[in-house]
């Protein structure tokens, strides 16, 4: 269950609203099944690891101008127009399955996904920050990262009979309607803040531009913002891509196509409990973090070596650690930005990651034909062992 905090007004509308959009935005039955589309139109894993690329790719190019364009302009506007892009994508998915339309849908998604990324984390941090609640923002982004996973939770939970039904028409058509029912709600968000252009800048040196600059600037000249930013490709990154394989990774284990959104719905409910959990989570050390990154890499890499759909129960314990690992790097970042331009800062950290998972789908689309899907998750994970170490080793 999920309690919105009440006690500082503004607060309760805004948290109710993020969880809706959350919510909404993530509630894609095609999440389940579209992995499985792709292969049954014919596309090797190779042509599907280049989808994941192209997606990726999008975000790089858009990821900081959309995140200085935030800054420029209504943030609230940006969130009402980025659910409506892969609203378009998902219908030609399913109206003309092939591999342009799968690269164009990929092409819209990113796009949706550049709007919205740095964004909506600026809109509800400064939005809290304006009422004097900036210390809620863990609590409130780790429920609103629970509502994205119980939407998913919901959409594995209603893709198979859907896709018994109706096939992945019906499948793409209720995507389709999340998507909508999402930019209705951005409607709600409250954004108070002043563009950048209007309260930072004048003359020539304004707008996106000088958004852009400022962003850099502060990523650039404070080490405790560069240090902060740079931890959330690193936590992100391989577990992110590999969210992406674990409908194959059940089918190699001997799951049905029927059991699959099954499979995927139990590791949604771990990365809901690791949600939940950011609050206690605040309170580790660096060697506790550390030591949260070892555990969630043992457990997924022990759970996809299981071979069999069993080890979907180690998957979703090591996925509710890296969901808390990542909550907890958004939280410093959020904390260490002092300047305007917060949008294109955590713009700057989405790009970093999405720069670091291309290069993780080019390396899994070459070694999971080789090694099989358990044995490239195994391996994909060691990073996370050598970043635990250089996390216990620094001391700064």
């Amino acid at each position: 269950m999920i309690i919105v905090p009440a006690r500082v007004p503004g607060v309760r509308r805004l948290a109710v609203t993020l969880y809706g959009y959350a919510f909404l935005t993530d509630f894609v039955l095609l999440y389940s099944v579209y992995a499985l589309l792709f292969a049954d139109t014919g596309l090797s894993v190779g042509q599907i690891s280049s989808l994941f690329v192209i997606w990726s790719a999008t975000g790089i190019v858009l990821e900081v101008p959309s995140g200085a364009w935030a800054d420029a302009v209504s943030r609230r506007l940006l969130l009402c127009l980025a659910p409506l892009l892969p609203a378009v994508g998902f219908a030609l998915w399913v109206l003309v399955p092939s591999y342009p339309a799968f690269a164009a849908g990929f092409l819209l998604w990113g796009a949706g996904s550049a709007l919205r990324s740095g964004a909506l984390e600026a809109l509800v941090y400064t939005e809290l920050d304006r009422a004097g609640a900036a210390d809620r923002y863990a609590r409130i982004s780790g429920r609103a990262s629970t509502a994205a996973v119980l939407a998913g939770v919901c959409s594995h939970a209603l893709a198979g009979p859907v896709l018994a039904v109706g096939g992945y028409r019906a499948v793409g058509a209720a995507s389709v309607l999340g998507c909508l029912l999402a930019a209705a709600v951005a409607i709600r968000f409250p954004d108070h803040r002043a563009p950048a252009v209007e309260v930072e800048t004048t003359g020539a040196d304004s707008g996106w531009w000088a958004s852009l600059r400022a962003g850099f600037a502060e990523a650039r000249a404070a080490p405790a913002v560069r240090g902060a930013l740079l931890l959330v490709p690193v936590v992100t990154a391989v577990w992110g891509g590999l969210d992406e394989y674990l409908p194959l990774l059940a089918r190699d284990a001997g799951a049905d196509d029927a059991t699959v959104p099954l499979l995927l719905l139990l590791v949604a409910l771990g990365v809901t409990v690791g949600g939940l959990l950011a609050p206690a989570g605040e309170r580790l050390t660096r060697a506790g973090y550390a030591g949260l990154l070892v555990l969630a890499a043992v457990a997924t890499a022990g759970g996809a070596l299981v071979g069999h759909p069993s080890g979907f129960l180690l998957v979703a314990a090591g996925f509710a650690a890296f969901q808390l690992a990542t909550v907890l790097a958004d939280v410093r970042l959020q904390a260490r930005i002092t300047g305007a331009a917060r949008a294109t800062v955590t713009s700057v950290a989405g790009m970093a990651t999405d720069l670091t998972i291309i290069a993780f789908y080019v390396g899994y689309g070459l070694l999971a034909p080789a090694t099989g899907h358990p044995a490239a998750f195994a391996l994909a994970l060691l990073p996370y062992l050598a970043v635990a170490v250089w996390l216990v080793a620094s001391r700064r």
